[in-house]
């Protein structure tokens, strides 16, 4: 696991399962270091960290950004247990809206691979499983731009506290 700087106290966490795209990895860490929150990269990734995209869609916020990289889901899964830390998984599986879950302090919100989501057993793991509602008929929103609804649903709750 390797990290850089965090926020003194993040308000909750962003893991994503085996991002696929670059650019959308880009953007989110650009979302956490404006709005404070950690972003955990669960690998393996399916881009380099010196891709183009990625430094082009986090422009020169990448050097803000708090990311703590983990090889794989086990690794990840120990963290998160050892920090006691409940997870929320987003998904278009999921029954409960996003906006109906009371985000609790230093929650993780998990996001799956752009192409495959996660696996049956991560389904299993998370406390709670997540949805974005949207048009019927419509698949699926753009990982970075799901990251940035759920986590201003999840500042704002929290902020309202």
């Amino acid at each position: 696991m390797t990290s850089s700087p965090a926020p003194q106290h993040p308000t909750f966490h962003v893991a994503l399962y085996q991002p696929d795209i670059a650019g959308n990895t880009g953007s989110i860490l650009r979302t956490a270091a404006c709005l404070g929150f950690v972003v955990h990269l669960i690998g393996p990734a399916g881009f380099d960290a010196s891709d183009r995209a990625l430094r082009r869609a986090g422009m020169d916020y990448l050097a803000m950004a708090a990311l703590t990289r983990h090889d794989d889901w086990a690794a990840f899964e120990a963290w998160r247990r050892d920090q006691d830390l409940r997870l929320a998984l987003l998904t278009t599986k999921g029954a409960t809206p996003h906006t109906d879950h009371a985000f609790a302090p230093g929650e993780v919100l998990l996001f799956g691979s752009e192409s495959a989501g996660v696996p049956g057993h991560v389904h299993e793991t998370a406390d709670a499983r997540l949805t974005i509602p949207m048009m019927p008929g419509a698949r699926s929103l753009n990982l970075a731009v799901s990251v940035g609804i759920v986590a201003a649903e999840a500042l704002r709750q929290h902020r309202a506290r």
